[in-house]
């Protein structure tokens, strides 16, 4: 049981870790690098890394979602972002990134989305342009793109047309139950029972939520709602998530639904509090099968942002949670920033040549197995 701590009379507090406060064990095995696997499966898409690129228009394009998924990721394109607003949004990328950091980014953020509407054509027109990137037949790209909740049910229809392999419905927080007076809910269970595709929902920050959010049929669960350095969310909502004991709540979670369905598995996705590789394997130790990355990613040369990094929802057009980032130079290639060489020692580069190599290190041979690793208080 958690620790329970009083913080007034009547009112207690659960104590949480997040990744910084934990360390992992080595075991009393080691193993060769080489030996060490990263490959991961989400229902019948094979994976090479645990890697699942946060569905930000700053790192998300058509084509950074293919070449994630040419080097073994899942790329996840923003339905309600600037690509499916605008015919080419590069100009206002660009425009955005020349800026500088003296002008109020966050509003000229949200006049950008302001400005067009989603445009229904621009979904299909998007799928079919990543499709093509892809090669016939897609190759081994998985073709992802991300929804809200507030507008699954108004996109669904052309989403679905369109062909996407899998669909990930991501707000910043989601329940199972959400209750409005105002508009139709979306009931999850019924809307996913309907489909013939596997489908990603969260963020989700405790295991109450990770349980109700895997009976809706859903096959993945995200955990966290993406806070980094530059994530507002603790200001602006007062919720801040300590994602070490929310991914291993989740895994309790998940073990619980295990038992309850009698073998039915659901993937947990971390998302949030992860800059470097060290991250990446605490997250999975935790019990995740897969990380959701976005500020590590615009690192790389030829992100749409520019070298710009925001979250989705710091161009909210009344409540921004978040700030704009900018890299002065980005520190590599794609390639570079998920398999190295690293030209430095801050775990920023070679993020899952790292992730094997602490693996190798605790004598794991694959990601499962990994998320037995023990784990240490570091504070």
């Amino acid at each position: 049981m958690r620790d329970i701590v009083e913080i007034g009379m009547g009112k207690t507090a659960q104590r949480g870790y997040h990744l910084d406060d934990i360390a992992i064990v080595p075991s009393r095995r080691t193993r060769d690098v080489d030996d060490v696997s990263t490959n991961w499966q989400l229902d019948a898409y094979k994976f090479g890394i645990p890697c699942v690129a946060h569905p930000s228009d700053a790192i998300m394009s058509p084509a950074s979602a293919v070449a994630l998924g040419r080097l073994g990721g899942l790329g996840v394109l923003n339905v309600e972002g600037l690509w499916t607003r605008y015919e080419d949004p590069r100009k206002q990328l660009e425009a955005l990134a020349e800026a500088g950091e003296d002008e109020n980014l966050t509003a000229r953020l949200q006049q950008l989305y302001a400005a067009e509407p989603i445009k229904p054509e621009l979904i299909a027109e998007r799928v079919r342009e990543m499709r093509a990137l892809a090669g016939d037949g897609g190759g081994n790209v998985t073709v992802a793109v991300r929804v809200s909740p507030q507008h699954t049910l108004a996109l669904a229809p052309v989403i679905l047309d369109s062909g996407v392999d899998l669909l990930v419905i991501q707000g910043t927080i989601v329940s199972a139950e959400h209750v409005s007076t105002v508009d139709e809910p979306l009931n999850l269970k019924e809307f996913i029972a309907d489909l013939d595709l596997p489908v990603i929902v969260g963020g989700c920050t405790n295991y109450q939520t990770a349980l109700h959010l895997m009976r809706t049929g859903a096959a993945g669960v995200i955990v966290g709602i993406g806070a980094d350095h530059l994530t507002t969310s603790d200001a602006v909502l007062g919720i801040k998530v300590p994602m070490a004991s929310a991914i291993a709540d989740a895994a309790a979670a998940r073990r619980d639904y295990l038992d309850e369905t009698g073998g039915r598995y659901v993937h947990l996705i971390a998302d949030g509090d992860l800059h470097t590789s060290g991250d990446i394997a605490k997250a999975l130790g935790c019990g995740a099968d897969a990380v959701m990355l976005g500020a590590p990613l615009s690192l790389a040369e030829g992100m749409p942002g520019n070298g710009l990094w925001w979250h989705p929802s710091a161009s909210h057009p009344k409540l921004p949670r978040g700030s704009i980032g900018l890299t002065p130079e980005p520190l590599g290639t794609l390639e570079q920033v998920l398999y190295g060489p690293a030209t430095d020692p801050d775990g920023l580069l070679n993020l899952f040549g790292g992730l094997k190599r602490a693996m190798a290190k605790c004598g794991y041979r694959d990601l499962k197995e990994f998320q037995k690793v023990g784990l240490l208080l570091d504070n």
